[in-house]
């Protein structure tokens, strides 16, 4: 199966081509014929999937070769870095057209968002907050929109984001063609489905072997103790064909410590946060996405949205809060019909979390084998080289911060001790020259 055989344009197989991308996932074969007969969809997949390209291909090919000025195809995502992802694949689909995708969200300057939009952007992928406002502000015109896309319905959900999504359903005509994805469907989604869609058509993509985690995720758990976790972390970063890896951490703090001991041990990693600005934040993605930072060092909250394809290991540095906030991690890696593993450290007091999260997801795993870095199961569970330590370069001897102060102060006494000698060193010049001077006996 080919792009081409599913009825898009070559001129988009062809920009594709180019980035490698030449086989359609299950959910894109499935997705995008129907979609390109102008029918709404409801699209249930795992996120991961390829659900971009199969929302994607079919509303670029419905813009046409030449689209008119003017918004006409919105894509609206749960978190700022699923926007610039999103917007970025679109982007690379359409690199043969005319066709203008601008990414809008929250955090950065209007300016150069606007700009974009008075050069006659035809795609906007934003988030609820910074739509709603540009709407308000009259800067974006939604009155013309052929084709709506919810991505990640059920992280609206969970964000508290639905009202301002059926805002932003009401400032688009009716008779749009509107497309649903989603990795689960709870029912406030199918409410909303059954309200702004006109006879969809349901995708479900599933193994019938699967279970409720995606089955190309091997998944570890381990009871760690909170002083040697560092240490475990350092080996399993140096395990045979690990490559971009997640590690998920409960706290700003957390993210910001863990990211400057895991550079101190000479790994190249980056945190993601609520504390920095959005353009730091950018410039971890980008840096990750890239290749140049090989970890990135999450908080949840941050971390939700992020849709980088070749991630070879999550690393839950404690317990997610609970089943679905697990999911959401581990489904980091194992993207796009590539294996993954998934790491998760569980601490004597978060027992009863994991217990519920073990119960509900029938991971089989209620009591997490104790580990310690010098266990020998983490070697042969992960790859992890025999004789490896968790550091791969020398720790940095950092200068106390009192010590310029100190050796200020010694200099200082010095000259004090020596001004005070100086009387006592010239009276002995005298008496020496004196000495010298007389006749002697």
């Amino acid at each position: 199966m080919t792009f081409q055989q599913l009825g898009i344009d070559q001129d988009i197989c062809d920009a594709l081509d180019s980035r490698g991308i030449t086989t359609p996932f299950p959910i894109q074969q499935q997705a995008i014929p129907i979609a390109l007969s102008g029918t709404d969809v409801i699209g249930q997949a795992k996120t991961g999937t390829g659900k971009t390209l199969g929302f994607g291909l079919p509303l670029i090919q419905s813009l046409g070769l030449e689209p008119g000025q003017g918004v006409q195809a919105l894509v609206v995502v749960p978190t700022r870095e699923l926007a610039i992802q999103v917007a970025s694949d679109l982007e690379i689909a359409c690199s043969n057209r005319v066709t203008e995708v601008v990414a809008i969200y929250g955090g950065k300057a209007y300016e150069g968002q606007v700009a974009a939009l008075k050069r006659g952007a035809q795609v906007v992928v934003g988030t609820p907050g910074r739509l709603i406002d540009l709407s308000k502000q009259k800067l974006l015109d939604l009155s013309k929109i052929k084709f709506m896309v919810l991505d990640e319905a059920d992280e609206m959900l969970d964000l508290g984001f639905l009202p301002d999504v059926e805002k932003l359903f009401a400032y688009t005509p009716a008779e749009r063609q509107t497309m649903l994805f989603s990795a689960t469907m709870p029912a406030a989604i199918l409410n909303l489905a059954r309200k702004y869609q006109n006879k969809p058509i349901h995708i479900r993509i599933q193994d019938p072997e699967e279970g409720k985690t995606k089955a190309d995720i091997k998944q570890f758990i381990y009871r760690a103790h909170a002083l040697d976790k560092d240490e475990v972390v350092g080996r399993i970063l140096q395990a045979e064909g690990r490559g971009k890896t997640v590690i998920f951490v409960k706290t700003k703090r957390a993210s910001a410590k863990l990211t400057e001991e895991l550079i101190d041990r000479g790994f190249r990693a980056t945190a993601l946060h609520g504390d920095m600005s959005q353009e730091a934040r950018e410039k971890s993605m980008i840096a990750f996405r890239t290749g140049k930072k090989e970890i990135l060092v999450a908080t949840e909250v941050a971390a939700r949205g992020i849709d980088v394809d070749d991630v070879t290991h999550v690393i839950n540095y404690s317990v997610p809060e609970d089943e679905k906030a697990y999911l959401h991690r581990v489904g980091r890696t194992g993207r796009a019909g590539k294996l993954g593993v998934a790491v998760t450290f569980v601490d004597w007091e978060d027992m009863a979390r994991w217990v519920h999260i073990n119960r509900e997801l029938d991971l089989g795993t209620p009591e997490p084998v104790e580990t310690y870095s010098s266990s020998k199961h983490i070697y042969t569970d992960l790859g992890i080289p025999e004789g490896t330590k968790g550091r791969i370069a020398k720790p940095r001897v950092d200068k106390p911060a009192g010590e310029k102060v100190s050796s200020e102060r010694s200099r200082a006494e010095k000259l004090q001790e020596s001004k005070s000698a100086a009387p006592k060193r010239n009276r002995e010049r005298r008496r020496n020259y004196k000495n010298a001077s007389e006749p002697k006996a």
